[in-house]
């Protein structure tokens, strides 16, 4: 890649990929992989965020398997989730069996996003044809003549222009390239937020997930020494929340999940409670000329199910088989190309969103609503006949149409 960027501002690469969420890491690593030149810009210094998602899926690990990166992967500290259980009230359910899946990893993985970023980055850094910038960040595209040519950037030495083949917006659901871009947003219902925190884990405390009951939804997730505890509010609440005592407020966590108790001072103060902004929404068209968004840039995903980071990776690993011959071959990368990479993922997209969307107006808004939820028929069934459990599980874990790896990039 031409890089004379130190003299001049000014840098040249066959792919510029903005975002290095897990959308923008793994695709810059298979196109790299594959041969093609592509910068990553990531804007803040590290990964560091905390209550990002933090679940690696099946089809995740599959994904790296397939690249033969698992073996490393998993050397990281983690936890494993084989099941999901669910509670109403005072009655518990079993709703998904991944040990029942025929896969190679038939459990979810339990990392901190900014492991599981590092990881990608260090496997990466391998690859002669990538690039890396930290405090990077993507401010302006570039147009001529109607397609997209690079971006305006705003690095640790100042300014800068990075011309590309292609530019890659994975740079989250307030996707600043996107809206410059005019590609219109569709939002969906999403009449929730969720307030994050941490509580200490009791030795041998009971397995824990969901818990509906009172008014409350609670999803807590086991991560080793500690819960990761996802508290569901009704949108734009969380000042009034905030606004009453956190004595209050741990009294409700511990009552709706009594195994929080012993540790629910965890929770010191309002800043050890931090709020995630839940927008469910998709873009009717991912691309313009020498545009392409992926991940929350073209989809932005409920919390419910976990499984945004993993629809961010297949949409990776779908725009690297589609693009890479073409990009590494150094020929324009046609509009319909683009296109394509939309084609192939809209399907999932619509359907885990409706999944999503169904799930928040029939159970978690009229639960946030008062009413006294029963456990649904089909709860019921999953719990009586545990076979039917690989259902679910395999729509959490595996999900619509999945991806694999294109022999030419592994």
């Amino acid at each position: 890649m031409a890089d004379d960027s130190r003299n001049t501002g000014r840098m040249e690469t066959r792919c510029l990929v903005a975002g290095g969420g897990p959308a923008g890491m793994m695709l810059g690593y298979l196109l790299a992989r594959a041969g093609v030149e592509v910068v990553v810009l990531e804007k803040h210094a590290d990964f560091l965020r905390d209550f990002r998602g933090d679940t690696v899926h099946p089809s995740t690990l599959e994904v790296l398997a397939e690249l033969g990166l698992d073996e490393r992967f998993l050397q990281r500290p983690h936890q494993e989730l084989r099941h999901i259980s669910g509670q109403i009230g005072k009655e518990s359910f079993r709703i998904a069996d991944f040990s029942r899946l025929k896969v190679k990893y038939p459990f979810i993985a339990f990392m901190p996003q900014w492991d599981f970023l590092d990881f990608l980055a260090e496997e990466a850094a391998k690859l002669p044809s990538f690039r890396l910038m930290m405090s990077t960040e993507a401010r302006q595209l570039i147009v001529e003549g109607g397609r997209v040519v690079g971006v305006s950037a705003k690095a640790p030495e100042g300014e800068m222009e990075i011309r590309a083949g292609l530019v890659v917006a994975a740079d989250g659901r307030s996707s600043t390239l996107r809206r410059q871009a005019g590609l219109e947003v569709k939002t969906l219902a999403a009449p929730i937020d969720v307030l994050w925190f941490r509580v200490g884990k009791q030795e041998g405390a009971e397995q824990g997930f969901g818990h509906i009951d009172r008014g409350h939804v609670l999803v807590t997730i086991d991560r080793g020494d500690y819960w990761q505890c996802a508290f569901v509010i009704r949108k734009g609440g969380a000042e009034a929340v905030k606004a009453g005592p956190l004595e209050a407020f741990r009294e409700t966590i511990a009552e709706t999940a009594t195994y929080l108790r012993p540790h629910i001072d965890d929770v010191k103060s309002w800043d050890d409670v931090k709020l995630l902004s839940v927008a469910v929404d998709r873009l009717e068209h991912w691309s313009r000329p020498g545009l392409l968004c992926i991940g929350d840039a073209a989809h932005a995903m409920s919390p419910i199910g976990g499984v945004g980071i993993n629809m961010a990776i297949q949409d990776a690993v779908a725009a690297a088989n589609l693009l890479a011959p073409t990009l590494k071959g150094g020929g324009p990368v046609l509009e319909a190309a683009l296109d394509g990479v939309r084609r192939r993922r809209q399907l999932p997209t619509r359907v885990v969103q409706a999944v999503q969307v169904f799930i928040q107006n029939r159970v978690v808004v009229p639960t946030l609503a008062g009413r006294t939820l029963k456990p649904p028929f089909f709860l019921r069934l999953l719990d009586r006949w545990p076979a039917l459990q690989v259902l679910p599980a395999g729509f959490i874990g595996i999900g619509i149409r999945p991806e694999r790896i294109a022999y030419d990039l592994l």
